[in-house]
């Protein structure tokens, strides 16, 4: 397969998007970006590493906040950047740093927006992997290695967090079928099944823009 596209995994927690976006990323001989976009981000923006892991997927809503952590940042001499609060600093040094790795070619980008950063990419296909709470709760107990309720308690605050991430830097709904390309259950479907519906579907897609 002569692959061109770019795949975004939006992912609950617990649904194994993380292992997925790898084991896709290995069938297609191409790369995974996950905790990578941010040392990269870093690295080109000039803020610090450790900033990036603190805002991760996290929206940040108090000013002060911004004004106290803001002395941290450095690197831009834009005006209008320096103005901004931190959490926008660290969203768009993601976003332009997703643009930059998409423009190098092919690869799977795992969460941080990505899907709505890339947007107007012609070449890239949008996915949301779920799985049933139960599905869940088993996969992050033994992961974890933590009970049943604390194993549920992590995944409603992490999918809380996701949730707020992106509906407040994007102009969609975290989890809407509508917001993806695609939405698959890998409770149903297993890791494997659902690296190799994604694959499927990228074979169509590349169909359908060879014949335009």
């Amino acid at each position: 397969m002569n692959n061109e596209t770019i795949i975004t995994i939006g992912r609950q927690f617990g649904s194994g998007g993380k292992e997925i976006g790898e084991k896709l990323a290995e069938a297609l001989g191409i790369k995974c970006y996950d905790k990578e976009l941010l040392s990269r981000a870093s690295k080109e923006s000039g803020i610090s590493q450790e900033l990036f892991e603190n805002h991760d997927e996290k929206p940040t809503n108090s000013f002060l906040y911004s004004l106290v952590m803001d002395t941290y940042s450095m690197g831009y001499s834009s005006a209008t950047f320096n103005d901004m609060p931190l959490n926008h600093k660290v969203f768009l040094a993601q976003f332009n740093a997703i643009k930059k790795i998409a423009d190098e070619g092919p690869c799977v980008i795992v969460g941080r927006c990505a899907d709505y950063a890339l947007a107007e990419y012609k070449n890239c296909i949008s996915v949301f992997i779920h799985a049933s709470m139960d599905n869940r709760i088993k996969r992050i107990s033994e992961k974890y290695q933590l009970s049943e309720n604390k194993a549920k308690d992590l995944i409603v605050k992490t999918d809380k967090k996701r949730a707020n991430y992106y509906n407040y830097y994007s102009s969609k709904k975290w989890g809407d079928a509508s917001s993806y390309h695609l939405c698959i259950d890998s409770g149903i479907c297993g890791i494997d099944g659902t690296v190799e519906m994604i694959q499927e579907f990228v074979k169509l897609k590349e169909k359908q823009r060879a014949k335009r």
